[in-house]
């Protein structure tokens, strides 16, 4: 179980949500260890309370375990490493400038630092990247989709969703990372788990219990402060 999963005795609320903001990340080596079915239904109570448009609640998740996920992730992983191009249902950025593309760059080399991959070494950086389809190791991954018709704003409240099940999966000790790359290829994802044409593929969550043994578990991301990216109106 994460550090993060029991409150301290008298801490108040704004803390405990602080400390799960502050202290959560993107698990990248999980154990094999899968997580029971009690906690995986009590994660997916606590998102529920997600807020939507007109409570729409457009996300529909499909959680794959086992000799399912095995069957998606070879078929995922065979798509990136063929080469096959990201066809995703929600457009990829085309590129990044300035400061995004700086955030971008830092976020990257420090991620092959973590794991001593050199500028020289594209072929060890693709081979991490393609862990990306095989969900690092973890035993599940939540694949969230929407409802085609509701555009961009079924996609922003499936955001909204995704930010619970991260921050809930953290208060109960449950590892996680949410993956845009699983999107990347959108129909292996419908045929292999049977979804219609009219479920479009926001993201995948890989869940699990982090080893945290491991190098690339020790790795952590910078972030703006609040006067880069908040004005104060009136």
């Amino acid at each position: 179980m994460t550090a993060v999963a029991v409150a301290a005795v008298g801490e108040t609320a704004d803390a405990v949500l602080a400390r799960l903001i502050d202290t959560r990340f993107s698990c990248r080596a999980y154990l094999p260890q899968p997580v029971s079915r009690a906690m995986l239904e009590r994660l997916f109570t606590l998102a529920r309370r997600t807020p939507s448009w007109c409570n729409t609640q457009p996300w529909q998740v499909s959680l794959v375990s086992g000799a399912a996920l095995a069957q998606l992730g070879a078929a995922l992983f065979a798509a990136a490493a063929a080469g096959e191009p990201a066809r995703p249902d929600f457009a990829f950025p085309p590129g990044y400038a300035g400061v995004y593309r700086d955030r971008r760059k830092v976020c990257g080399v420090q991620l092959y630092r973590a794991l001593d991959i050199g500028r020289d070494e594209p072929d060890r950086a693709r081979e991490q990247s393609l862990e990306n389809f095989r969900f690092f190791g973890a035993p599940h991954a939540a694949f969230i989709t929407t409802d085609a018709a509701l555009g961009v704003y079924g996609l922003l409240d499936c955001g909204f969703y995704a930010m619970s099940l991260l921050l809930a999966a953290a208060a109960i000790g449950i590892d996680s990372i949410a993956q845009a790359a699983l999107a990347s290829y959108p129909d292996v994802v419908r045929t292999q788990l049977g979804l219609g044409a009219g479920r479009h593929v926001v993201c995948g969550i890989s869940l699990g219990y982090g080893d945290h043994e491991h190098r690339i578990n020790g790795y952590r991301t910078e972030r703006a402060a609040p006067d880069e990216s908040v004005a104060f109106v009136g």
